[in-house]
């Protein structure tokens, strides 16, 4: 039996330090599915393990791409699977940290079937999408399928401001003359290892208040300075990523830096909030407070085998 050890929870809470922990423990490989770590532009921003901990056990997904290219989640999901067979011949551990909802569920769970879209549907969604902007796919989605419209809305509202997902939905509300909402937890791929689902969590206000740490610590460390290297890509979709585009309103003179930092801890809580519900989903997690004796979780791992 293979078992993908899989890291959970809201930013900053310590999963890296954690993953590490466990891929000493039992001698694997990390896999990232944080979805901003696979470019090499942002560092800082993304909270990237710094050169110590990737060279205290090996990783995987993590500067493997530039914000110049094309890159989502399907394509992750095939790369990443692959990767993992490979693993696999190995060893029968792999660890698996991240807080990419979306990321992580497609390792564990597969895509939906969805069936081809004609291209001339998807093109003619394009260009409506360049003459009126997002608000027609919003619209779009909210008249077609109202039910993941709401979904959205509630606890990942981000998405909704994501305009090659939100083609995505639309063109198969089009192309099948069904919601969007219809294909999902339908039929999807079968994995050849056992998740072992690890949670990490705390009280709110500890949350925050690592959250507001961290932020401090990334502009010290030059989190102004990085921003201001990708400012002239700053309409990439990469780049539509809290700690970035707040320090762009302030280099557009929009805000003052104080007030651009203060955002960006704002929006990483928000962004918090909206893990803690995504993940507490999956009742299959097993949760511990951020700062348990590794050994607990080890045994609990033990226990599942």
């Amino acid at each position: 039996m293979k078992y993908l050890i899989t890291i959970v929870g809201p930013t900053a809470i310590g999963k890296t330090s954690l993953s590490i922990a466990l891929a000493q423990h039992f001698n694997c490989e990390i896999i990232s599915c944080d979805s901003r770590q696979f470019f090499k532009e942002m560092t800082i921003g993304t909270a990237v393990p710094n050169q110590l901990e990737l060279s205290s056990a090996k990783h995987h997904f993590i500067h493997n791409k530039s914000i110049f290219e094309v890159y989502n989640v399907g394509d992750f999901e095939k790369e990443a699977i692959l990767k993992l067979e490979g693993l696999y011949t190995n060893n029968d551990f792999v660890i698996l940290v991240g807080g990419s909802g979306l990321y992580v569920d497609a390792i564990l769970k597969g895509f939906d079937a969805i069936p081809e879209i004609e291209k001339t549907i998807r093109e003619n969604i394009k260009l409506k999408y360049e003459l009126n902007g997002i608000k027609f796919l919003i619209e779009s989605l909210k008249k077609l399928d109202p039910n993941y419209y709401t979904e959205l809305s509630q606890n990942n509202p981000q998405t909704l401001l994501n305009p090659q997902r939100m083609m995505r939905f639309v063109e198969v509300c089009i192309g099948t003359g069904k919601p969007y909402s219809s294909f999902i937890n339908q039929n999807k791929n079968q994995r050849s290892f056992k998740p072992i689902l690890i949670g990490l969590e705390a009280e709110r206000e500890v949350i925050y208040e690592r959250i507001n740490q961290r932020v401090d610590t990334m502009m010290k460390e030059g989190l102004l300075e990085e921003a201001k290297n990708t400012y002239s890509q700053r309409d990439l979709n990469a780049l539509q990523t809290v700690g970035y585009k707040e320090l762009f309103s302030y280099f557009n003179n929009e805000t003052t830096l104080d007030f651009a930092i203060e955002e960006i801890k704002k929006n990483t809580r928000r962004f918090a909030k909206r893990q803690i519900t995504w993940f507490k989903r999956n009742s299959d997690t097993k949760w511990f407070d951020f700062d348990v004796n590794k050994n607990d979780i080890v045994e609990h791992i033990n226990n599942q085998l």
